[in-house]
């Protein structure tokens, strides 16, 4: 007995499927086409890396440098 409501809770993650709209190919023309498809994604995943490094900002780069902390112990104009 299967029951209709688990059928989708144990489904394996399906790849992409290919639809052939016309014609009939053959199982080899079949294999050339999927070791095509699989090469150029293969290639094209490869090269489509995130750049690591940090850019700064338009705000970063136009900001000042923050100044040093006042040293509050040397007093008011060192007449202390």
């Amino acid at each position: 007995m299967s029951n209709a409501g688990d059928a989708g809770m144990d489904a394996a993650p399906q790849g992409p499927t290919i639809e052939v709209l016309r014609g009939a190919p053959t199982e080899e023309e079949l294999a050339a086409l999927i070791a095509v498809v699989s090469e150029a994604y293969t290639g094209e995943a490869a090269e489509a890396v995130a750049d690591d490094r940090e850019t700064r900002t338009a705000w970063e780069l136009s900001q000042r440098a923050l100044r040093q902390p006042l040293n509050r112990d040397l007093g008011w104009g060192r007449f202390g």
